[in-house]
């Protein structure tokens, strides 16, 4: 075993008694060299050796009890005792302005303590009131926090759920993928539709996964109950508009043809040739109406291919033939998508322009370009604008005397069946409307120049 080492505490007397050992010596030396009585000797010696061992003792306190000040402050402050102040020299000299940063950075990580509580406790009431379920596991997919929405979900407390397994609760098969996604969930608190998000953190190093889930149930039912009431709203008016006229029709020519039973005539034979054609014309047109809405709920899927956007855009401008249709100059585009649908979308805005442009003599523009990282393309025209934007994008609804209502909503399901969105708003700058196709940059590309 080697020599045990002297401590700090040790080596500092023994530093000051080696220091101060020749100057004792020597006085001694001296002090019993001369003749003086063996009691002054004697005297004088134990006082030399008395002030000697005092000031190594001061000197002890004076450097080691310091540093045990701020020893047991920095102790304090790793076990989380930030309440703790060191007590050490003037704020002047070295070892007071060591203990005055002690306990500023005491000072700091107290702050810093109280308002990580705070936020931490406003969070945990946050999570506690909201609907949306949060519960974190960590890297064995273990459970180790979940809000009250999760507890009412497994039916269970946090308590008893800490430390079981994703499989076991049945929420194994949500953890794999980051995208957000709608899956059936059968479980002991609810039996519903849910969107599940899944996000990776670190706690204390070590890996973590968030699953949140949002119940869509209730969203849905009322989507799809104002979508029920759209529905019956606009069918029972279109075939209302048909009905009416084909009962009164019926009626009339029956109580003509009861009046007349024992008389004939050309006159009733036209009537009735008359009113047979008006019920067959408006059955027809009943007919084009269901036919348009089943096309309206059966668009198909985009089969995307490369297409030029200045290409796609000319080519529809000039089919329009009542007016010229100016094409504004733009960047150089490609873009994936279905040309067939896109151009039956284009097709529709511009004519759209066309109609309300030739109510004042106004022309069309339409261009295109770069707008958020998103391609943008604008229709404009100069007629009198939109006086009813609430019901623009609602199917069979429209303002033309020969209009169908469902050019613009089959132009925004193609636009959002793509990625992108559809808008259509007065302009500011000047009388007349604008209609705005948005779709993401992810389905483009830029040409270079050649």
């Amino acid at each position: 075993m080697g020599r045990p080492r002297l401590t700090y505490e040790r080596r500092i007397p023994l530093l000051a008694l080696i220091a101060g050992l020749p100057a004792v010596v020597l006085a001694l030396v001296l002090l019993w060299s001369d003749e003086h009585s063996l009691r002054v000797q004697w005297t004088l010696s134990l006082l030399t050796v008395s002030v000697w061992l005092t000031v190594v003792r001061v000197l002890h306190v004076r450097l080691v009890r310091p540093l045990h000040s701020l020893s047991n402050t920095m102790a304090a402050l790793h076990d989380g005792d930030y309440s703790m102040r060191a007590r050490v020299g003037e704020p002047g000299d070295a070892l007071g302005l060591i203990g005055h940063e002690l306990n500023a950075l005491g000072t700091t990580l107290r702050e810093q303590r109280i308002g990580v509580l705070e936020a931490t406790a406003l969070l945990r009431r946050v999570m506690g009131e909201i609907d949306v379920v949060v519960i974190v596991f960590d890297e064995n997919d273990r459970l180790v926090l979940v809000n009250r929405a999760g507890e009412r979900l497994l039916g269970r407390s946090a308590e008893s759920l800490h430390g079981r397994k994703a499989d076991v609760l049945g929420l194994g098969a949500l953890l794999g993928g980051s995208e957000p996604r709608v899956v059936e969930l059968r479980l002991p608190g609810a039996s519903s539709r849910w969107e599940v998000r899944v996000s990776r953190l670190r706690q204390d190093g070590r890996p973590h996964r968030l699953l949140v889930l949002s119940d869509l149930s209730r969203a849905l039912r009322d989507e799809e109950r104002k979508a029920w009431r759209r529905l019956v709203r606009v069918l029972g008016h279109e075939i209302n508009n048909s009905l009416a006229p084909i009962q009164s029709i019926a009626r009339s020519l029956l109580q003509r043809r009861v009046g007349q039973a024992d008389r004939p005539s050309e006159l009733d034979a036209e009537d009735l040739s008359l009113g047979l054609e008006v019920i067959a014309n408006r059955s027809e047109s009943l007919s084009r109406f269901m036919a348009a809405y089943a096309r309206l709920a059966r668009l198909p899927a985009p089969k995307r291919a490369s297409m030029d956007v200045g290409s796609w855009i000319q080519r529809v401008a000039d089919l329009e033939q009542r007016v010229e249709v100016r094409r504004l100059p733009g960047p150089p585009l490609t873009l994936r998508a279905d040309a067939d649908q896109l151009e039956q979308l284009l097709i529709n805005l511009i004519d759209n322009a066309v109609d309300a442009s030739l109510e004042t003599g106004g022309g069309v523009r339409v261009g295109w370009g770069l707008r958020a990282g998103a391609l943008e393309v604008w229709v404009e025209d100069d007629g009198p604008g939109i006086s009813e934007t609430s019901n623009l994008f609602v199917p069979f609804f429209t303002t033309k005397p020969d209009g169908s209502g469902i050019g613009l909503a089959l132009s925004r399901e193609i636009a959002e069946a793509h990625g992108g969105s559809l808008s259509l708003e007065n302009r500011e700058a000047g009388p007349g409307a604008i209609a705005r196709l948005l779709l993401p940059l992810g389905e483009m590309s830029e040409r270079e120049s050649a």
